[in-house]
């Protein structure tokens, strides 16, 4: 203020540095402000770009978690017991495994009908189907007809080697059953997955070394 009342060249020199330092002042602040801006702008987008990477990680750990108690809840168990009346359950599972094969599909069973042919009908394609079976079963020339007309190709052969029921799944994988298909959760039965393939082998030799086409009379 006394620079601006004083005449003298001092005076004169002193009011021009003190303008020339509020422009400086001035031009600090307006870039400090834009700087200031930028921050505020690059915290904004990182707080953002946490709150996304949270509900992601959420998201993951959400959907990993249906993952594995889906797995859990469908884990193949090597024994299964069904009781008396659990008719639609075993039914349930006789088909599940069923449309496990990629190739094809043997049962030795002693008994079978159209109800088993049922619950092959619910395979994959035209993957075939071979039975062993008593030669007195129900299954009619008829059946097997109607059958491979809809879903070939079921083969049908007589054996007499075997008191119980094998299901094998592509030449490879086996399940002994204590029912025949057609009769599962009508009574108390078990399910055993056969873990020695070396056994399954065993089963198929038994069962072409011991069977012959079947014929209807």
């Amino acid at each position: 203020m006394l620079s601006a009342v004083l005449r003298s060249d001092i005076a004169i020199q002193v009011s021009i540095q003190i303008m020339k330092t509020f422009v400086e002042l001035r031009r600090y602040l307006s870039h400090g402000a834009f700087l200031l801006e930028k921050v505020n702008d690059l915290e904004i987008k990182q707080i953002e770009s946490d709150r996304r990477r949270d509900e992601f990680e959420q998201n993951t750990e959400k959907r990993l978690e249906e993952v594995f108690d889906y797995i859990a809840a469908h884990e193949e168990s090597n024994q299964k017991i069904f009781f008396d009346g659990q008719i639609f359950d075993a039914f349930s599972l006789m088909t599940g495994l069923i449309q496990q094969a990629e190739k094809k599909i043997i049962l030795i069973d002693g008994y079978v009908d159209v109800v088993t042919l049922n619950i092959l009908s619910k395979k994959k394609g035209c993957i075939d189907v071979c039975i062993y079976t008593l030669p007195g079963t129900k299954m009619t020339a008829r059946d097997v007809e109607n059958f491979n007309a809809q879903y070939p190709n079921l083969e049908v052969k007589c054996t007499t080697a075997f008191h119980d029921r094998f299901l094998i799944i592509d030449e490879e994988k086996g399940y002994h059953i204590g029912a025949s298909l057609k009769d599962a959760g009508k009574k108390c039965f078990g399910i055993n997955k056969i873990e020695d393939v070396g056994v399954v082998k065993d089963l198929l030799q038994r069962a072409e070394l011991t069977s012959w086409e079947k014929t209807y009379l």
